[in-house]
């Protein structure tokens, strides 16, 4: 089995902020991939901490942040 994990980010303009847009991205971007032969699998959501920069001399210096990423998951089967 062969996996494929892409980064999924909706993307939303003022006038059109809802989540039938986002919806219809997320649906775009698994269609093109089982269209090359990969299954959807889900969608996970990954954490991580973001380091704090601590700017030159403290100048510009920003705290960190937790950020949280989703991550769509593909598989394939191996033919050999």
């Amino acid at each position: 089995m062969e996996y494929k994990v892409v980064p999924f980010v909706a993307t939303l303009n003022q006038q059109q902020q809802n989540t039938s847009i986002a919806a219809q991205q997320l649906e775009d971007l698994i269609k093109n991939y089982v269209s090359h032969g990969w299954e959807y699998v889900r969608v996970e959501s990954v954490s991580t901490y973001v380091q704090p920069d601590e700017g030159c001399f403290g100048i510009g210096a920003k705290q960190g942040f937790m950020a949280s990423y989703q991550m769509v998951v593909f598989s394939k089967e191996n033919h050999v």
